[in-house]
Formats: C-alpha cells, sequence, structure tokens
C-alpha cells in the first residue's frame, strides 16, 4: 500500500467528517477499520462510517470491566446499526488477574501499565494483526481533552494510519450531528459521565487517563 503524501494530509485539513472517511476507504480500501469503545459520542462515527461502508469492522477491546451500561449500550446500536463488531478480550480473564495481581489500576506506575497492556493494548495489537489492518478510524477530537489539543486528523502509529475525522468538531456539533440522526448519547450521559471506560476509571464528571491504546507517537 501506498503511503499518503504530505500534500494529502495536508489537504485533509480542509475537509469535511464524510469526505474524509472516503478519502481513508479510497486510500487504505480492505485495510481500514473502525474502533469504538462505545462511549459516550460512539454512536457519531459508527453510524457515519456505517454509511459509506456497511459492513466495516468495527474492534471493540472489551477489558472485562466495562460498566454494566456500555454493555447494553454496545448491544443496542450493534442491532439498530447492523454493525460487523470483532470483540476482543484479554488473553487473562479479570478474575484470574486480580486473583494472582490484585487491582493493579490501584497500585503503582508499573502495575497500572502492566494491566493497560493486559487489557486494552494486547488485545488491540492482536486484532489489527488478525484483521491486516493498516488504518484505523476513531472518533476522537481535540476538544475532548488537553492530551488531544494537539491531535492531527492523520498519522501513523507502530505501523498503522490513524484517522480521526471529526477531529476538528465542537461539541455542538457533535450534538447536532446525534440529533440530526436521532442518535442515543451513552445512558449514562444523562447522569453526568462524560466519559467512560472501566468502572473504576468511571464517574460522573471525571476525566480518564489515556488508556495506552491510543498513546500517540509516530514511527
Amino acid at each position: 500500500m501506498k503511503s499518503p503524501t504530505l500534500e494529502e494530509i495536508e489537504v485533509l485539513e480542509n475537509l469535511s467528517p464524510e469526505q474524509r472517511i472516503v478519502w481513508a476507504i479510497k486510500t487504505f480500501s480492505k485495510g481500514l477499520v473502525l474502533t469504538t469503545s462505545f462511549g459516550i459520542q460512539s454512536a457519531i462515527m459508527l453510524h457515519m462510517a456505517t454509511q459509506y461502508v456497511p459492513g466495516i469492522r468495527v474492534i471493540f477491546i472489551d477489558t472485562g470491566y466495562l460498566l454494566p451500561e456500555t454493555y447494553r449500550f454496545a448491544d443496542e446500536l450493534t442491532k439498530r446499526l447492523k454493525l460487523n463488531v470483532k470483540i476482543y478480550q484479554p488473553l487473562i480473564t479479570s478474575a484470574r488477574q486480580e486473583a494472582l495481581y490484585g487491582r493493579r489500576w490501584e497500585m503503582g506506575s508499573k502495575e497500572v501499565e502492566d494491566y493497560q497492556f493486559d487489557t486494552k493494548i494486547e488485545p488491540m495489537e492482536r486484532a489489527i494483526a488478525e484483521l491486516n489492518a493498516t488504518a484505523w478510524l476513531t472518533g476522537r477530537r481535540r476538544g475532548q481533552s488537553e492530551t488531544r489539543e494537539k491531535l492531527p486528523i492523520l498519522f501513523l502509529q507502530k505501523g498503522v494510519w490513524k484517522v480521526n475525522p471529526i477531529v476538528d468538531w465542537s461539541a455542538k456539533q457533535v450534538y447536532e450531528y446525534l440529533m440530526l440522526h436521532g442518535l442515543p448519547y451513552h445512558p449514562l450521559w444523562e447522569k453526568g459521565y462524560t466519559t467512560v471506560g472501566d468502572w473504576h476509571e468511571s464517574a460522573p464528571g471525571k476525566k480518564r487517563r489515556e488508556c495506552g491504546i491510543h498513546q500517540d507517537y509516530q514511527i
């Protein structure tokens, strides 16, 4: 596959999210996947991408620690949008993890990193490899956190291109798209959650750290 040129990357800044998705389809073809956490605003990218690639492979990392509402939300959107979801889980169950290592997310930085690797990074890397993905679409936005303020539309991470079609959207644009298409926010949005992940890192108004899957760097 030919890598995108600098000129192509610059052009993407002036395109709409839909045009960026079309560009990604033409550029990466069967190597393109979509990732989702079935988080607060996940319905946007799931809906938008499937308008152009109805059968696009959707990678969902089930850590074993997700909130009950997230599992139900995922099931609802999967049925409604007829998603082609590929579920990947850790090689070690949550029960075994805690029996052998304890609650690593409550320990030091090394234990937290090990926990993130086992439950999120390794399953994602396995998914990318097994699905022969060369690029993935995400729904991340610059306005979501300070760590994402300079997030580019397209960049290379560990040999795979990451495409962020709605990276420059505001919260208002997110709301308008969801309302226009009759799409739901995650059910915990109404209870004050601005982001959701594992149950032990999610709370109303609480910001989560980057999970490791989205540690942004180029190689």
